[in-house]
């Protein structure tokens, strides 16, 4: 598959244009309050409108008047969640419209050379709070935005700050003309394959960072078979970074970080920190008062309580089998219920069986809804057939009957290996659950 072109547009060339916002999610409601500060309107055109834009204009839908909206502006500004692959994309760029997205914008403009852009298909958002909390700590103003908390471009961030540190998602990576000075990326898995279209496209995108005009260094997971199969692929210079690094260093500790991904993830923050020229990065004391403090971000590998004996651990964002298998081994050595299972995107869960056949300690998986029948018969295909599983018809049924084999000394994991459509809100909604289903079996 090919996208399309990557427009080399900033937000400055986009002043005076005729503007789309093509959705309207949080990052399309930045672009429009970029679009304004610049004294620029906007068309306004949703996949799906709810009503109203921000300001009362109107949305139009796409397939209803949106799309012949679009044709007659001189820039289109889609968000992360519109593909790139999409029809209605190439037709666009047919016409000769620009399809830019808001982090290209801003990126094509900033000063790359003090840009971290971290990527990859899961670690990045742990990886990039590691490296914002450290530069907050050391005194430096500093964003940290992307995928995690606000754009870079929304004009309430326009404060001089002096490092940014961007989560940056395979959607937001096709949107980029330009790389910045230092590009992470924290592990590869097939995944988002809907908007992609096929794992070599989604792979090729995701990396598509690293090689962009302006790109440098690349700062990657030397664990990870997929990453090194791809090093053509990481851009001019590339320093790999391992769990195992560094041994006898300690300074992570405060971090409070489960597993060697954990450990992974913080020496590759620290390694883009030093390639940003961030001095206190290189001195492990300077690391070690700075990483007092640090917050795990919620449902990622979160221990949120015990009960019985039984520490529960919520990491509900494991969407796929490689957090899953990651938030596993953060566990030697301990019994471990996992629960697992969720919407159904068609996912090979081979490996998810061959992972936990693997385990040294008696596993239990408990499948739920909708593809814990899917992860079942993996399991029970797999050879040899060492692991325990048992269907549960929901998440509350799930964490009881865990709760009950786990016990005195044991672990609820619930590291679902797929999304939380359908049965919840979001994977927060979904962790919120689990955490509530542990409460009622505090108070028995």
């Amino acid at each position: 598959m090919t996208a399309g072109p990557r427009p080399a547009l900033s937000w400055s060339d986009v002043r005076g244009m005729r503007a789309g916002v093509w959705g309207l999610g949080v990052e399309g409601r930045a672009s429009l309050r970029k679009l304004a500060a610049l004294g620029t309107e906007a068309v306004l055109v949703d996949d799906r409108p709810s009503g109203p834009g921000p300001d009362g204009q109107p949305v139009l839908a796409t397939a209803e008047g949106g799309l012949a909206a679009l044709a007659r502006c001189e820039v289109v500004i889609k968000s992360p969640g519109i593909s790139r692959y999409r029809p209605e994309v190439a037709e666009l760029a047919a016409r000769g419209i620009p399809v830019a997205g808001g982090l290209g914008l801003w990126l094509a403009e900033a000063d790359r050379s003090r840009v971290a852009c971290i990527t990859g298909t899961k670690g990045k958002s742990s990886t990039t709070a590691i490296a914002g909390h450290l530069l907050r700590r050391w005194g430096y103003p500093r964003v940290v935005g992307g995928n995690i908390g606000q754009p870079p471009w929304a004009p309430a961030l326009d404060t001089g700050a002096r490092y940014w540190v961007i989560e940056t998602s395979s959607y937001q990576a096709t949107d980029l003309a330009w790389s910045p000075a230092v590009v992470a990326v924290t592990s590869l898995h097939p995944d988002h394959l809907d908007w992609h279209g096929d794992v070599a496209t989604y792979y090729r995108d995701k990396l598509s960072a690293c090689t962009q005009p302006g790109a440098d260094l690349t700062v990657a997971n030397g664990d990870s078979a997929e990453v090194a199969e791809r090093a053509a692929l990481l851009g001019p210079r590339v320093q790999w970074v391992r769990a195992a690094d560094d041994p006898g260093a300690d300074w992570m500790a405060p971090l409070g970080l489960l597993g060697a991904h954990g450990r992974r993830n913080a020496l590759i923050a620290r390694a883009c920190l030093e390639a940003l020229g961030v001095p206190e990065a290189s001195d492990d004391a300077a690391l070690a008062r700075a990483a007092a403090g640090f917050v795990p971000l919620a449902h990622r590998l979160q221990v949120i309580g015990e009960a019985g004996g039984v520490t529960f651990v919520d990491d509900s964002l494991s969407t796929n089998v490689l957090p899953t298998l990651a938030a596993l081994d953060a566990f030697p050595g301990r019994r471990v219920a996992l629960i697992a299972g969720g919407h159904d995107r068609g996912i090979d869960y081979a490996p998810l069986a061959a992972g936990l056949a693997a385990r040294d300690m008696p596993t239990l998986v408990l499948a739920v809804p909708d593809s814990g029948p899917r992860i079942q018969a993996a399991i029970e295909a797999a050879e040899p057939a060492k692991v325990d599983v048992v269907a549960c018809a929901d998440l509350d049924a799930a964490v009881a009957r865990g709760f009950g084999w786990a016990r005195p000394d044991g672990v609820v994991l619930l590291s679902p290996a797929a999304p939380s459509f359908g049965a919840f809100r979001d994977y927060a909604d979904r962790g919120e659950a689990f955490a509530r289903a542990m409460e009622r079996l505090s108070s028995l």
